[in-house]
C-alpha cells in the first residue's frame, strides 16, 4: 500500500463529502494503491450513513462518542497499512495533483520524516499556518502580544508562521499542519503515534517536535495545494477553542521543554488564556447585546424628554416625578417592552413591523396592567402609553437606520438577494438554479461562465428568475473574461462547479480575482447536492443544502421550545428533592437538567433522525411515549413532530415521560 489517508470527523458531513471526492481523484492520479479511513466522532448530523453510502470503499470507524482527535486518529494509524499516511482534516479540498506530487518527493527524500503543503482558505487566501516554527516562549510572546502579525516577515518576530520564508519554495521546517500532515510510517514507527493527552490542538506541534528530534526532517512542499475551510472544524472565536488551543501548548511546553522556559511558557499561557477568553466572552456579549443597548438607550432618552414635557404641560399639577421614576420605573418599562418585542419576533431576520408594534403592544398593556397592584409606582398612564409608542418609533427607527446603512433601501422585510454567476458548464448552471431554489437562498442567478472551448463573451445574459422553472441560463463569457464579469455585474458570489473544474484551476481562479474582494467562492462537488464555501479562516463554513420547511427550526416556535426548556427545567431542579427518586439513574437526571438549562441539550429533539450540525442533544424523543418502534418508524414520528411542532408537544411527552428524564440521550455536539 503506497498511501493510507486518514479523516477524522464530527458535524461536518458536507464538508466530508467534498473532502472525499477530492481524495478519490486525488488517488486516481497517483496511480497507486490508496486505502482511506474515516473516524467519526459521534457526529449528529448523518455523516455515517453518507460515507456508508456514498463511499463503500472507504473503511469507517464509527464512535460511540467523541475520544478526541489524537486518538481517533490513532484509532486508524494502528490499522493503516501505507508505506505514507495522511492524516487530512475534513473540511479540506485536495488538489488532483497533490498524492503524486508528494509521494514523489517523499520518494526523492528519504530523510523526509513529514511534509506539509501550501494551504489555502476558502477565499483563495494563503494561510500562513502551511509552514510554522516551534512555539518557543520568546515565539509563543510575540504571537500572544500580536506582533507575529504586525511584523510577519520579520525573522525575530514572525517565527510562528516563518513568515519570513517564501511561500512559493520549498523549505525545512518545526511544524506541520495537523490540516495535512504527510508522514512517513517508518518514521512513525520509531518515534509513536499521536499523543493522546491532547483533545484537540497541540497534537501536530508534538508529533513535528519529536520526528525532528528523532533525526528526521519536516518540510514545507508548495508543490502541492489544498483548500482548508478551516472554520468549519474550529469554532476560534469561542471561549471553549482558547481554553483548548492553550492548554494544548501548556501539554508541550511542561512535555518537552526545561522546567525554566516550561514554567515561564506556562505563566505566559495562563496570562493568555484568561486574557483571551475575557476578550472572546465580551466580544460575543457586545455583538449580541448592542442592538438592544442601544435600543434601550433611545427609549431611556425618548422617555427623559417626554417626562420633562409632561411635568410642565400634561400634568393636571405641575411639578417634577420622584428621582425613583427614571432611576427604577422606566428601566422596568424598556425591560418589558424590549422581553416582549423579543418574544414577539422583534429581533428576528427579516424584520418585521408588524411584530414589533405587537411586542411594544403587549409591553405596554402589561405595564399599565402591573402598575395598578403597586400604588408607590404608580405614575401616569399617559406616559405608559405615550412610552409605548416613543418605543414602537425608537425600535423602528433604529432597524430602518440600521438596513439603509447596509442595504441603501428602507424596505425591512425584504431579504437582499445575491448576484450569483456560475463558473462551468449550462448543465450544472442550471443544476445550480436549483439547488439554490431547494434550498430557499434569497439568490439571483445572472448566468454563467463557460470553461470549455471558445472564451468569448456571450449573448447579453438573462437572469434565473425562476430556477424550478429550469429557465435556460445565459453564457457570460469565458474565463479570460472573469475579472471584468465581477466587477460589470457587480457580482456577490462566484460558484465553481466541481465537475467541469479541478481543484488546481479553482485555486488559481480564486488567486487571480484580488481586485474583487467582496466576492464570495463556493463550490458545487461533482454529484452533490451542497453548496460549500468560507468567507474567511475564522468564519464557520457555510453551505446550501436542499432543506425541508420545519416549524420546529423556525425562530418563533425555537424560542417558545428554549423558554419551556428553561422554565421546566428550573421547576424540576426546584422539585429535584422528589422527582429524582423516580429516576432510574439520579446523578444523569441532574446533569441533563443542568444541560437544558444551560442550552446544552433539550428535554426533547430529533434523536433518531439526522439533522444539520451543530446539534443539541434531546434527553427524550418524540416516540419516547409510543410502543416500541423500528428506527425508520421513529423517524417518521420525528418528522412529523418537527414539521407541525408547538410546546405544548412537548408538554404532553414531558408529563407522560417525566420518570425517563434520568437517560443519557442521543448523541451531542458541544462548540468545537
Amino acid at each position: 500500500m503506497k498511501l493510507s489517508v486518514v479523516v477524522v470527523s464530527y458535524n461536518v458531513c458536507y464538508f466530508l463529502e467534498q473532502a472525499l471526492l477530492s481524495v478519490q481523484r486525488a488517488a486516481e492520479v497517483l496511480g497507486e494503491p490508496v486505502e482511506v479511513f474515516v473516524v467519526d466522532n459521534n457526529s449528529a448530523d448523518n455523516s455515517v450513513a453518507m460515507v456508508r453510502a456514498r463511499f463503500p470503499e472507504v473503511i469507517l470507524i464509527a464512535n460511540p462518542d467523541n475520544p478526541g482527535f489524537s486518538r481517533a486518529n490513532n484509532q486508524a494509524l494502528r490499522r493503516a497499512t501505507g508505506q505514507y499516511q495522511l492524516l487530512l482534516n475534513p473540511d479540506t479540498v485536495v488538489e488532483e495533483n497533490a498524492f503524486r506530487a508528494c509521494c514523489t518527493f517523499l520518494d526523492a527524500h528519504p530523510a523526509c520524516g513529514g511534509l506539509g503543503v501550501q494551504m489555502f482558505d476558502g477565499q483563495g487566501r494563503f494561510l500562513p499556518e502551511s509552514k510554522r516554527g516551534l512555539p518557543t516562549p520568546a515565539v509563543a510572546l510575540y504571537k500572544m502580544l500580536g506582533l507575529s502579525r504586525l511584523l510577519p516577515k520579520s525573522r525575530t518576530f514572525g517565527r510562528y508562521h516563518l513568515g519570513f520564508l517564501d511561500e512559493e519554495q520549498t523549505h525545512e521546517i518545526d511544524v506541520l499542519s495537523g490540516a495535512f500532515m504527510l508522514l512517513r510510517r517508518a518514521a512513525l514507527d520509531q518515534v509513536g503515534l499521536l499523543d493522546e493527552d491532547y483533545f484537540m490542538y497541540g497534537e501536530d506541534i508534538d508529533l513535528s517536535y519529536r520526528l525532528t528530534q528523532s533525526g528526521w526532517k519536516n518540510y514545507y512542499f508548495p508543490g502541492a495545494r489544498i483548500i482548508h475551510y478551516k472554520g468549519e472544524s474550529t469554532r476560534r472565536t469561542s471561549v471553549n477553542y482558547v481554553f483548548v488551543f492553550y492548554r494544548a501548548m501548556v501539554i508541550f511546553a511542561r512535555k518537552h521543554l526545561a522546567p525554566g522556559p516550561a514554567g515561564l511558557l506556562s505563566l505566559l499561557i495562563s496570562a493568555a488564556i484568561w486574557l483571551r477568553a475575557g476578550a472572546a466572552v465580551m466580544e460575543r456579549l457586545a455583538r449580541r447585546a448592542a442592538p438592544v443597548l442601544l435600543d434601550a438607550g433611545l427609549i431611556y432618552t425618548g422617555m427623559f424628554f417626554l417626562k420633562n414635557y409632561w411635568e410642565k404641560a400634561g400634568k393636571y399639577v405641575a411639578g417634577p416625578y420622584p428621582a425613583q421614576y427614571m432611576q427604577v420605573a422606566v428601566p422596568a418599562y424598556i425591560a418589558v417592552w424590549l422581553a416582549a418585542a423579543y418574544l414577539s419576533g422583534g429581533y428576528d431576520r427579516p424584520v418585521q413591523t408588524a411584530r414589533l408594534a405587537r411586542g411594544v403592544l403587549i409591553g405596554t398593556v402589561l405595564i399599565s396592567a402591573l402598575s395598578n397592584f403597586l400604588d408607590a409606582w404608580r405614575f401616569s398612564k399617559a406616559l405608559i402609553v405615550l412610552g409605548g409608542a416613543w418605543a414602537l418609533a425608537a425600535l423602528v427607527g433604529r432597524q430602518l437606520a440600521t438596513h439603509f446603512v447596509k442595504y441603501k433601501n428602507l424596505r425591512l422585510s425584504e431579504r437582499p438577494r445575491k448576484k450569483i454567476a456560475v463558473v462551468g458548464s449550462a448543465a450544472e448552471s442550471q443544476r445550480v438554479g436549483q439547488l439554490l431554489a431547494a434550498a430557499g437562498v434569497a439568490a439571483r442567478v445572472v448566468g454563467y461562465v463557460g470553461v470549455g472551448p471558445g472564451t468569448g463573451p456571450g449573448p447579453e445574459p438573462r437572469s434565473l428568475v425562476c430556477p424550478s422553472r429550469q429557465a435556460p441560463a445565459e453564457r457570460l463569457g469565458g474565463l479570460r473574461e472573469l475579472p471584468d464579469l465581477v466587477r460589470r455585474y457587480a457580482l456577490d458570489e462566484l460558484i465553481f462547479c466541481g465537475r467541469d473544474l479541478p481543484v488546481s484551476q479553482i485555486i488559481d481562479l480564486m488567486r487571480a480575482l484580488p481586485a474583487a474582494p467582496l466576492v464570495a467562492y463556493k463550490i458545487l462537488p461533482d454529484d452533490s447536492a451542497c453548496i460549500i464555501g468560507s468567507s474567511r479562516k475564522d468564519a464557520p463554513g457555510d453551505y446550501y443544502a436542499p432543506s425541508v420547511l420545519l416549524n420546529l427550526h423556525q425562530p418563533g416556535p425555537a424560542r417558545a421550545k428554549r423558554l419551556l426548556d428553561v422554565l421546566s427545567a428550573a421547576a424540576l431542579l426546584v422539585l429535584g428533592p422528589v422527582v429524582i427518586w423516580f429516576q432510574a439513574d439520579k446523578q444523569e437526571f441532574l446533569r441533563n437538567a443542568g444541560a437544558v438549562l444551560l442550552g446544552r441539550a433539550t428535554w426533547v429533539g430529533l434523536r433518531h433522525t439526522p439533522g444539520r450540525p451543530p446539534a443539541r442533544r434531546a434527553v427524550l424523543s418524540p416516540a419516547a411515549a409510543a410502543a416500541p418502534l423500528g428506527e425508520g418508524a421513529r423517524q417518521h414520528l420525528e418528522l412529523l413532530y418537527a414539521k407541525d411542532y408547538a410546546p405544548a408537544q412537548d408538554l404532553g411527552i414531558l408529563w407522560r415521560c417525566w420518570r425517563q428524564l434520568g437517560e443519557a440521550g442521543g448523541p451531542s455536539a458541544p462548540e468545537k
